[in-house]
């Protein structure tokens, strides 16, 4: 028996699991697929789209923050008793087709997508039995969105993650465990439904937010990790992010995300993502927002080229309506981003940052990625003159390097003297591209 034991101890040193403390979690072996990704899609879908007023927040601006445009907005258009739980029946679903939705997602050059399973109003978009009704099956559009979303986006060849809140502002465990220093909460309510999210739709994400109210030690974060890295039916296979405790953001996980459109604009030790959305003020649908708070094409293909020039992921948001449609503009702007990527990919995925210099020293807006024996020169301004000045990039250059424009795969001519390289660009009208452009550099 003894001998048993000590062969059975020594099987598990050589598959050794994930510990519940930080340093082993962030000592495991992240799989690789995401960093090759490059290129995921964040959709906000909820309760708050149904208003589509303001924000996201809209339920804790009104009933908290008592912010008067909200508060006048609530008043004029809903009877005086209304409750924010009354939107559940309006969340009507009915253009909500999940296959197009996949086929925008891969059109706009996405290899992944992350669905917000339940925000922090506590509105689950599938069947929890822990969320007692409040949910998607239940009510609203009598659909489990998580299953038919992961189905679509799945059968496109993409990697399903969710996007899960720890906290709900105003579920009544939540505030006595805040009143009285108690876990109710997390015990019988958000422990187990993130086992139950993991157990049923296998995400390759788990994408945490909600953290910043209570530690880690309240959400008893490290405990669902190693079961999340050691038992779970995506153990090798899924990532989380850092947000798992008000001390732990930014410091821990697989991915840093530390606050809403992280980038910091230089290479990270750690992999990071910068998640933005595409109406910079809001993260879900808001039916009184203007065009020009909607980001352009051109700064969506400037933040994906600084971002993976700096090691980062880039993780686009769009709110669908509360009829599950997503608006044109939504759909404009990613087919753009895609058609730009299906030229100039070839820089962006499976590539890596050049350790050495990510911007050039000499021309501004030019980032540099690398993969194989090439370089990749992002330039994102055309220089008026025709011909596109590097320094950094200048110890690449041998005699036999060769230069090409991916945009029309062009070979142009160069020349290297004091320090700095010309490179002599095509006539602007024989290109594609008016947003940004790639040189790729042959070693």
């Amino acid at each position: 028996m003894r001998v048993l034991v000590l062969i059975l101890s020594l099987i598990g040193l050589a598959y050794s699991s994930v510990e519940e403390n930080w340093e082993s979690i962030d000592n495991r072996d992240v799989p690789d697929w995401y960093d090759k990704a490059k290129v995921g899609i964040f959709i906000h879908w909820g309760l708050f789209s149904v208003p589509g007023f303001d924000s996201e927040w809209i339920w804790h601006e009104w009933r908290t923050d008592h912010k008067k445009e909200v508060e006048d907005f609530i008043s004029k258009n809903y009877p005086p008793d209304f409750t924010y739980q009354e939107f559940a029946s309006q969340l009507t679903g009915e253009f909500l087709n999940a296959t197009q939705w996949a086929d925008l997602l891969k059109r706009a050059g996405a290899k992944y997508v992350v669905l917000t399973s339940k925000h922090h109003e506590g509105f689950t978009l599938w069947p929890s039995k822990y969320t007692y009704s409040f949910n998607s099956v239940d009510q609203g559009p009598h659909r489990d969105i998580v299953k038919e979303v992961g189905e679509a986006v799945k059968a496109a060849g993409l990697k399903y993650g969710l996007y899960h809140s720890l906290l709900e502002w105003y579920h009544p465990l939540y505030v006595a465990d805040q009143a009285n220093g108690t876990s109710y909460f997390v015990d019988q309510k958000i422990y187990p439904e993130m086992v139950e999210l993991v157990n049923t739709y296998k995400p390759e994400i788990v994408w945490s937010d909600g953290e910043w109210e209570m530690p880690d030690t309240y959400w008893k974060s490290t405990k669902f990790l190693a079961w999340l890295f050691n038992e779970s039916p995506v153990k090798d296979t899924v990532l989380v992010n850092d947000r798992w405790g008000s001390n732990v953001t930014c410091l821990h996980g697989d991915i840093l995300t530390c606050t809403d459109r992280y980038n910091p604009g230089y290479l990270l030790p750690k992999k990071w993502e910068n998640a933005m959305t595409i109406d910079w003020h809001s993260w879900g649908f808001r039916r009184n927002s203007n065009i020009d708070e909607y980001a352009t094409t051109k700064e969506l293909i400037e933040l994906l080229i600084e971002t993976v020039a700096c090691g980062g992921n880039i993780l686009i948001n769009v709110g669908p309506t509360k009829e599950g449609h997503i608006a044109p503009i939504f759909q404009e702007r990613l087919l753009q981003f895609g058609e730009w990527l299906s030229v100039n990919g070839e820089a962006i995925y499976e590539s890596n940052p050049w350790t050495k210099y990510q911007n050039d020293t000499l021309t501004s807006g030019v980032w540099y990625t690398q993969k194989e024996n090439s370089t990749y020169v992002s330039f994102l301004n055309w220089p008026q003159t025709g011909v596109l000045e590097l320094e950094a990039a200048t110890q690449l250059f041998t005699t036999s390097s060769e230069v090409y424009i991916l945009d029309s795969y062009q070979k142009l001519s160069w020349v290297k003297a004091e320090g700095i390289v010309s490179v002599e660009l095509p006539d602007r009208a024989s290109v594609y591209s008016n947003d940004a452009w790639v040189l790729k550099i042959q070693h």
